[in-house]
């Protein structure tokens, strides 16, 4: 099989590492890429959110299968343009990927499929959003309507910090705080069949314990030791399945991986959002578990013949991924630092680049991350922190509680 792999971040080094095992792939070529990536597959370059770009480089590659990393190429419609030349595509469509590129458009698909989640209430105005601050109180949830790179959404209790927030976004999505744990889990689907990938958790603020703004994700692990019994089972049948029925009736089938972002509430779990791609940073952490092949299991879904595939397979123990960003990541970041010790097993580059003298550098807020694992989170931590403390980058930072309040069982189920 030869497979296209589109995107140049964190998750598609993950997803060209699992990609390049696969005993079925004989070619692996992704595009754009990054400095990791071109260990394991051949560069091709391209402008991932131009459609017809990317359909002209399946076809001229030759491709079996075409999988689409970021959400944007997905909302911009690039499996649509690969579908109509005859490949297989593993992501929705465009009219499919609007679960992600619109909150409002999500709330209506869970509202009609009756999925629980968040109340919500879409603002165009900062009337309307002082409103709806009001009526649902602290802490203050306001998210971008549109993309944003994982960096849209404000939790808060400063009123004025979530009203600055949606002046700076225009539309947004005010919700009710939803308290609990949170769990991500990403589901592949062909549209009709769902197969569960297991559950991780991400940190999404910069800080150690939880302070500072939210960024892309700063560390993720997998699974969840503390998760209750049945909790997959029980998202697939009571989330899952009446949002890909409704997405469906709808006449937009979603065809590729349901990332289901929940809270754990004293209620049971509500769903805080819906992505149409793999996550980053669970990605890494998820797929270092993963024994089965994945370009079959992704080319299952793309070809509608996911209910024949085999049962998942999957490594005992537990996988830890802490992210290092660039100085001054979230706010700002810088390029250019020099990076070394990078050339590990188990580290993935996400904003990496490479000088014409050869230097590995920072080009991008999350630069890298190290995976580790072992038979507990306790020892996937400790490798993971391992890889890190062999890198250096100047001004780079990251969180050294990943996973920790699990690792010690200090999570606690409302």
């Amino acid at each position: 099989m030869r497979v296209l792999l589109i995107g140049n971040g964190g998750r598609e080094h993950a997803l060209a590492l699992s990609l390049a095992a696969d005993p079925a792939v004989h070619q692996l070529i992704a595009a754009p890429g990054n400095p990791g990536i071109a260990a394991v597959a051949e560069l091709r370059p391209v402008t991932a959110t131009d459609p017809q770009a990317v359909a002209a480089l399946a076809v001229e590659v030759g491709a079996d299968l075409v999988v689409v990393g970021p959400e944007a190429p997905l909302v911009a419609g690039v499996a649509d343009a690969v579908r109509a030349k005859g490949i297989a595509c593993f992501g929705p469509s465009g009219a499919a990927a609007v679960l992600e590129g619109s909150k409002t458009f999500a709330k209506d698909v869970m509202t009609a499929a009756r999925v629980p989640t968040a109340r919500a209430v879409t603002c165009g105005t900062p009337d309307e959003v002082a409103a709806a601050l009001d009526d649902f109180g602290a802490p203050y949830v306001v998210k971008n309507d549109g993309l944003a790179a994982g960096k849209g959404v404000v939790v808060t209790d400063d009123r004025a910090a979530a009203l600055a927030h949606a002046e700076s976004c225009g539309q947004v999505v005010v919700e009710e705080y939803l308290a609990g744990p949170e769990v991500s889990l990403f589901v592949v689907t062909d549209g009709v069949a769902a197969v569960p990938l297991l559950p991780a958790q991400d940190f999404k603020r910069v800080g150690d314990g939880d302070a500072g703004p939210n960024t892309g994700g700063m560390g993720a692990y997998a699974p969840l030791p503390w998760a209750p019994p049945g909790l997959v089972d029980q998202v697939m049948a009571d989330v899952v399945q009446p949002t890909l029925t409704e997405m469906r009736d709808r006449g937009t089938p979603f065809v590729g991986l349901l990332y289901v972002g929940l809270a754990i509430t004293a209620t049971g779990p509500r769903v805080i959002e819906f992505n149409a791609r793999f996550g980053d940073p669970e990605t890494q952490a998820v797929l270092a578990l993963l024994t089965t092949p994945l370009a079959g299991l992704l080319y299952a879904a793309a070809t509608g013949s996911l209910a024949d595939h085999p049962p998942l397979s999957w490594r005992d123990g537990a996988a830890v991924t802490v992210v290092l960003a660039s100085a001054g990541y979230p706010t700002t970041s810088r390029s250019g630092d020099v990076i070394t010790g990078a050339e590990q097993p188990g580290v993935i580059h996400a904003g990496t680049a490479r000088t014409e003298s050869g230097d590995l550098v920072a080009a991008g807020g999350r630069v890298l991350s190290a995976t580790g694992t072992g038979p507990d989170l306790i020892q996937a931590r400790e490798a993971a922190y391992r890889l890190l403390s062999g890198i250096t980058l100047a001004g780079g930072h990251y969180r050294r509680d990943i996973g920790l309040a699990a690792a010690q069982g200090r999570i606690t189920l409302p």
